[in-house]
C-alpha cells in the first residue's frame, strides 16, 4: 500500500482505468477531478493498493487546509475495489487500514462515503474506530433506471402525466440537442435562473467550463440543452463513469411556456434514450433529500403524499430508489472531536457545520 500526493502520470492513468470499470463510482475518483478541485484549493492525496504488480484498489482523498482546526479529507464514492481483485477481502482491510492511518496520524478530520455495494467497508472502518458520520460530503442516496430493460418498459413506470409528454413534446416545439463548450455560458445563465428560484448560490463559469474541459474529452461529461421553438429554456450536465450516467448540473428558466411543457423532463428523457443506445447500465437521476428517499425505500408510491418540489421531478420516472453505504468520520484529537460534537448541537454551530459543508462540496454536487 503507498499514499502519494503525486503519483507518476502512468500510475495515474492505470488508476483512471480502474475507477472506469469499477460499478458504482464516480467521477470524483477520476485523476482529472483532483485537477479541477485544484482550483478551488484542494489537494489530493492517493492510496494504491498493488497485487502481483497489478494496481487492484485505491482511494483518491481530496484534502485542505482549515484555519485552527488543521487539514481535513474527505473520500467521496471510495475507497475502491478492483471488480476482478483476488482476494477482495485482502484489499478492502488494507484499504481500510490505510485509511484508519491517514485518519490518526495526517489529518484532523477524515470523511468516507463508501460506493455502491461497499457496506463491508462501512463495517471494515467502524471497527478501525471510525464512527456513522452525518457531515453529508456526498448524497446519501438517490434513484435510477435500469437501461438493460427495453424503452417501452422503462417508460411504463412513469408518472402519468410524463408518460403523455412524451408523445406531446414535438408537437408542442419542444427539441433536445447535444449541446459542447460553447453552451457552457447558456447552462451557467440557466442554473443562475434556478438558484434565484430556490434560493441556493449559483456556481462560477470558470469552474463549470474548467469542470466541462476536465471531463468531456474523456467522454465522462456530456450537455444536453431543451428548446421550444429553437429558444433554450433548460440544460443539464450529465457525468459518465462506471457504467453509470449520473446527474450533475441543472438550469431551468421558469417563465412563459417552459413550466407547462415540462422541458427538464424532455432533457431526462432525451438522456435516458441516449445513455441506453450507448450501452451504460444504469442512469442516475442525482442524490434525494434523505426523508424522500427514506420513503421511497419504506414502499411510498409517487403518487402518494407529494415529494419535496425538488425531488419530484426525478421520482416521476420510476426509477429505482437506493441508499449509499453508512458515511464515517474520524476526527481526533479527543478534545476536537468534543468541541465538534458540542457544536453539532447548537444553533451557531450548526450554522458553522452547514456553511464548512458547503464549502468542502463547493463548486459541485460531489
Amino acid at each position: 500500500m503507498t499514499a502519494s500526493g503525486c503519483p507518476d502520470p502512468e500510475v495515474l492513468r492505470e488508476w483512471d482505468r480502474l475507477v472506469d470499470r469499477t460499478p458504482g463510482t464516480d467521477v470524483t475518483q477520476l485523476s482529472c477531478w483532483a485537477r479541477l478541485r485544484r482550483q478551488v484549493g484542494f489537494t489530493a492525496l492517493y492510496l494504491l493498493a498493488h497485487q502481483a504488480g497489478e494496481l487492484v484498489g485505491g482511494a483518491q482523498l481530496m484534502t485542505r487546509r482549515v484555519p485552527v482546526l488543521g487539514t481535513a479529507g474527505y473520500l467521496p464514492y471510495g475507497p475502491l475495489v478492483a471488480p476482478e481483485a483476488a482476494p477482495g477481502p485482502d484489499v478492502r482491510c488494507a484499504l481500510a487500514d490505510a485509511l484508519a492511518v491517514l485518519g490518526r496520524r495526517r489529518l484532523r478530520m477524515l470523511f468516507v462515503q463508501p460506493p455502491e455495494g461497499a457496506q463491508d467497508m462501512t463495517g471494515e472502518l467502524l471497527r478501525r474506530g471510525f464512527r456513522p458520520s452525518s457531515a453529508d460530503i456526498a448524497p446519501v442516496g438517490s434513484i435510477r433506471i435500469d437501461l438493460t430493460a427495453d424503452l417501452a418498459e422503462i417508460r411504463s413506470r412513469f408518472g402519468k402525466r410524463l408518460k403523455s409528454w412524451t408523445n406531446r413534446w414535438k408537437g408542442r416545439g419542444v427539441t433536445v440537442r447535444m449541446g459542447d463548450e460553447k453552451d457552457i455560458s447558456l447552462l451557467v445563465d440557466l442554473m443562475a435562473a434556478s438558484s434565484d428560484h430556490q434560493g441556493y448560490s449559483a456556481l462560477p463559469i470558470d469552474y463549470i467550463r474548467t469542470l466541462y474541459r476536465e471531463l468531456s474529452p474523456t467522454g465522462h461529461a456530456a450537455i444536453f440543452v431543451g428548446e421550444v421553438h429553437g429558444v433554450p429554456v433548460a440544460a443539464d450536465l450529465v457525468t459518465r463513469c462506471g457504467g453509470m450516467v449520473r446527474g450533475r448540473l441543472s438550469g431551468f428558466d421558469r417563465r412563459d411556456d417552459s413550466m407547462r411543457l415540462s422541458v427538464p423532463a424532455a432533457i431526462r428523457w432525451e438522456t435516458l434514450q441516449w445513455a441506453k443506445a450507448c450501452g451504460y447500465r444504469w442512469l442516475d437521476f442525482g442524490g434525494l433529500r434523505p426523508e424522500t428517499l427514506t420513503a421511497l425505500l419504506d414502499g411510498q408510491r409517487p403518487g402518494a403524499d407529494p415529494f419535496p418540489p425538488t425531488d419530484q421531478p426525478k421520482v416521476t420516472f420510476g426509477g429505482t430508489a437506493y441508499r449509499y453505504p453508512g458515511p464515517v468520520e474520524m476526527i481526533r484529537p479527543a478534545p476536537l472531536r468534543m468541541a465538534y460534537d458540542l457544536a453539532a448541537h447548537s444553533a451557531p454551530g450548526r450554522r458553522l457545520f452547514i456553511a464548512a459543508r458547503r464549502r468542502f462540496r463547493s463548486k459541485s454536487r460531489g
